[in-house]
């Protein structure tokens, strides 16, 4: 019996097994049933994806075990909602962590987003939460926004307390380099949300893969990295298409929502590595230092960067709202017996 030639064995395998060859695959998403089918080595979770899927009626013993949690610690009605949605990621956190071998990433109120003490605070209050549950802090990436104070935050969680971090909202070089300076142990610059951005702001309503903004503003973080040897990993997040994730073959992670894990499992296209060590040493970057002003100035020259920040910080804030308007009202279905 003859065997396959590697060309033709790629072309019988999905995209998907393809890059997982040179790519730790990560599904960003709340709901277990998407993370099971597609066998992801992390998980990704936000305000956004908890809300939608702490409406799936699947999920509903979920949402009713944390608002007894929150109800039986007692104290204020705020202390009591932040009790209870606290208690509600880290739930999903530890379903998630049932269904894959590596991390799931819990994110911090992004109405902390400014201030570094608070973030400190909640992101240890999560690491203790699972501890109660069996769950040691190297499963967990605290996901904080990549504010300065944010930056801040996850070098003092990483340094002084052994907590992993992962810098989510990354859209400018500037954060970037500040947040390999702060030793994080990974970054999440946001591909599709850049390419967003330009669509509306250029007009250009079509880019090809290799000239995708987000793409190229990965590539060039990912080659900064690696040429000069920062241990902080970079995750792709925020994919608009699967020409995006192939163009990114290679980045250390790639976070991905289950309906672009779906076609890439569907299609059997060649996918090459175009993103190694090899290449990132021999590109033209210079090494930078940024300290608090320079990193404000650098970050605020970057238009693009300064308004999809503020923008994503402001929809977490406002799903997390959402999220604890819809815990408010199943608290006082409880408290009056319905």
């Amino acid at each position: 019996m003859s065997s396959l030639s590697p060309d033709k064995r790629r072309k019988m395998e999905s995209a998907l097994n393809q890059l997982k060859k040179y790519t730790v695959v990560v599904a960003d998403t709340g709901d277990f049933n998407a993370i099971e089918e597609y066998k992801p080595q992390d998980a990704t979770t936000n305000p956004s994806l908890i809300l939608a899927a702490a409406k799936m009626p699947a999920y509903q013993h979920i949402v009713d075990q944390a608002i007894k949690y929150g109800i039986a610690k007692g104290g204020t009605e705020d202390e009591e909602l932040t009790n209870i949605m606290d208690k509600l990621f880290v739930s999903f956190g530890l379903e998630i962590l049932k269904k894959i071998p590596g991390r799931v990433s819990t994110e911090v109120d992004a109405r902390l987003s400014y201030n570094k003490d608070e973030m400190v605070a909640r992101a240890l209050k999560l690491i203790a939460l699972y501890k109660v549950e069996g769950i040691e802090k190297e499963r967990i990436l605290i996901k904080l926004s990549s504010t300065w104070e944010g930056i801040q935050a996850g070098k003092e969680l990483e340094e002084k307390h052994g907590v992993h971090c992962n810098m989510t909202l990354l859209f400018s070089f500037a954060q970037a380099v500040a947040c390999a300076e702060a030793k994080v142990t990974l970054i999440s610059p946001f591909v599709g949300r850049i390419l967003d951005w330009y669509k509306e702001s250029t007009g250009c309503k079509s880019y090809e893969p290799h000239e995708d903004p987000g793409v190229l503003s990965v590539t060039k973080i990912y080659n900064y990295y690696k040429k000069f040897g920062y241990p902080t990993v970079v995750m792709g997040a925020s994919f608009r298409n699967t020409g995006e994730v192939k163009a990114l073959a290679g980045c250390d992670l790639l976070t991905i929502s289950p309906s672009l894990l779906e076609e890439l499992s569907q299609d059997h296209g060649t996918i090459k590595e175009l993103l190694n060590e090899k290449n990132a040493k021999d590109c033209a970057l210079d090494k930078v230092h940024l300290d608090e002003k320079a990193f404000r100035w650098e970050h605020n020259e970057d238009r693009m960067a300064v308004e999809k920040l503020s923008d994503g910080i402001r929809k977490f804030a406002a799903d997390a709202v959402k999220l604890e308007c819809m815990i408010k009202e199943k608290v006082l279905q409880v408290k009056n017996g319905q």
